[in-house]
């Protein structure tokens, strides 16, 4: 949390493979060391167990993951008194999405080579927030997805396409661009919403 923080972004993380948690995500840690500079607080939240994730299908469970994404998001509200966005990947994509549709309060969200797709189409037609979606050109199949998955979405919102990339989690060159990327997205919304200036 840096002083003066104007926001917090959540970063959810869907899955624990291999014993991995949101902070051993080196994409996640990328992307909230590049927003605490723009003067963000960041939440790194693991929406399963390391337990957990043995069950292979409980993190496709997203309306599980959305509402524990919903009850830490009211904690962090009572803690910081800040505005929230969402950083999510993988399933956590969908989770935010969902979360949001319920959430008036959320400003911003952004999808990492996530599975967007996997949130319902009511959820996706009813998200009102500006949502960017992050996915490397040769991830066809994701790309594929999300861009049905926008193709749901009343809000503004944006599929950005990083060229020459694979799956974003997984490519230390996409890292780089998606912390810019979610920077410029989150900072902008959150920003304009409290009178900050961008830049």
């Amino acid at each position: 949390m840096p002083d003066a923080a104007y926001g917090l972004v959540v970063l959810a993380h869907g899955d624990c493979v291999g014993g991995a948690t949101a902070c051993d995500c080196p994409g996640h840690r990328r992307v909230a060391a590049l927003l605490v500079r723009a003067g963000l607080g960041t939440l790194l939240l693991d929406l399963v167990t390391r337990e957990e994730a043995r069950d292979r299908h409980l993190p496709f469970d997203i309306v599980l993951l959305a509402r524990r994404l919903r009850a830490a998001t009211r904690w962090a509200r009572d803690e910081t008194r800040l505005p929230v966005a969402y950083f999510g990947s993988g399933t956590a994509a969908a989770a935010a999405l969902e979360a949001v549709a319920l959430d008036p309060g959320i400003r911003a969200v952004v999808g990492c080579g996530g599975r967007p797709d996997l949130a319902r189409p009511a959820t996706l037609a009813a998200v009102h927030v500006p949502t960017l979606l992050a996915v490397g050109a040769r991830d066809t199949r994701i790309l594929c997805l999300n861009r049905l998955a926008a193709d749901w979405m009343h809000c503004e919102h944006r599929v950005a396409v990083l060229p020459g990339a694979g799956s974003v989690p997984e490519d230390p060159a996409a890292r780089d661009e998606v912390a810019r990327l979610a920077g410029e997205w989150v900072t902008a919304h959150l920003g304009a919403a409290r009178g900050t200036p961008v830049g």
